[in-house]
Formats: C-alpha cells, sequence, structure tokens
C-alpha cells in the first residue's frame, strides 16, 4: 500500500472516532491510540507548543490546556475545511507536523491496529 493510501485509510477510520466536540489529539490521548495525540507531550512540551495560551494564563494546568487545544483544533478544522486533526497540522505544523511526522512503519502499525490488517507501507 503506498503511504497516501495508508494516509487516507486511516483518516477514514480515525473521522469515525471524532466527533464535534472531540478532535483526534484528544481522542487518540484518551484511548491511547495511534499517536497518543496531547499525551505523546509532557507538560512542558505541551505548554511550549501552545505558548500563546500559557503565555495569557501561566498558572493554567494540564487539563485546561488540553481543553483549549481541543477546541483550537477543531476550530482549525473548520476554519480550514478539514476533517481531522492530522490534516491541519500537515498544514500549520504547530501542535506537531501531522502526517509528516509518521514514518510508513508507524502507520502500518496503526493501520493494524485500527482494522486488525497486516499492511505494510511504502
Amino acid at each position: 500500500m503506498t503511504r497516501e493510501q495508508a494516509i487516507a485509510r486511516l483518516r477514514e477510520q480515525l473521522i469515525g472516532l471524532t466527533d464535534d466536540d472531540n478532535c483526534m489529539c484528544k481522542v487518540a490521548a484518551e484511548r491511547g491510540i495511534f499517536c497518543h495525540g496531547f499525551k505523546q507531550f509532557s507538560d512542558k512540551e505541551l505548554r511550549e507548543r501552545y505558548w500563546w495560551i500559557v503565555r495569557k494564563r501561566p498558572d493554567i494546568t494540564r487539563a485546561e490546556l488540553e481543553a483549549i487545544a481541543n477546541t483550537w483544533q477543531l476550530t482549525q478544522q473548520d476554519v480550514r475545511e478539514m476533517r481531522i486533526a492530522c490534516d491541519v497540522q500537515t498544514k500549520v505544523r504547530d501542535t506537531c507536523r501531522g502526517w509528516n511526522d509518521f514514518t510508513d512503519e508507524q502507520l502500518g502499525a496503526w493501520l493494524k491496529q485500527l482494522t486488525g490488517e497486516e499492511t505494510k507501507v511504502s
């Protein structure tokens, strides 16, 4: 399977896990799937990625920061007319680099995790 095909298949699977209130970063963190979303970052790393929020609220808790980051991701999806944070971040690159952060091997492993199918991505 090509990288583009793998991403399309993952996108299809992941969109089904999200809704109007929960971006993929939040869902992945809560379910411990895919890239682990917000949970892949230490508190320090998350604060650095959302520095503009932390600057205005230096005492913000991680839970509060994740809630605001979730809303921000959903807003970016709406503004850019994209259905999943990974697509947005591939273009915006502030929380992460979206699909560009992942190797072909990771994409294949996540396809297996989500679909149960063994897939070689290249």
